[in-house]
């Protein structure tokens, strides 16, 4: 089985707003997260298309939080967007105003999600 390509982003609001953008096009999106080395790792599963001989190539973006920065008990992560800025919440529940994004806990990632 192929492993994904792997594509690791600078910053977990990075991820986020990455999500936020599959929600709004209507796609169902979340955020899986797992343990890898001691810390956890979110990430969004994708389909790479339309770009030549790669179309189809599986993708996972992720966030590696290897300074434990991010809270391990919350089930969701909140973004609302306005001319004061971008507001990033995490919770364990949704909120009115919000794009609401679950985060899902992996007990282990399949193989083909082990990226180096």
């Amino acid at each position: 089985m192929e492993k994904v390509v792997g594509v690791e982003l600078k910053s977990f609001n990075d991820l986020v707003r990455l999500a936020a953008s599959s929600i709004a096009m209507g796609q169902p999106t979340f955020i899986l997260r797992f343990r890898r080395n001691g810390h956890y790792v979110y990430g969004i599963l994708a389909v790479f298309r339309d770009f030549y001989k790669m179309y189809g190539m599986p993708l996972l973006y992720f966030y590696s939080d290897t300074s434990g920065e991010l809270p391990e008990d919350q089930n969701y992560v909140l973004l609302r967007s306005d001319e004061a800025g971008e507001h990033i919440e995490f919770s364990k529940g949704s909120r009115t105003g919000y794009v609401t994004i679950p985060i899902i806990n992996l007990e282990k990632p399949p193989e083909f999600m082990l990226v180096q």
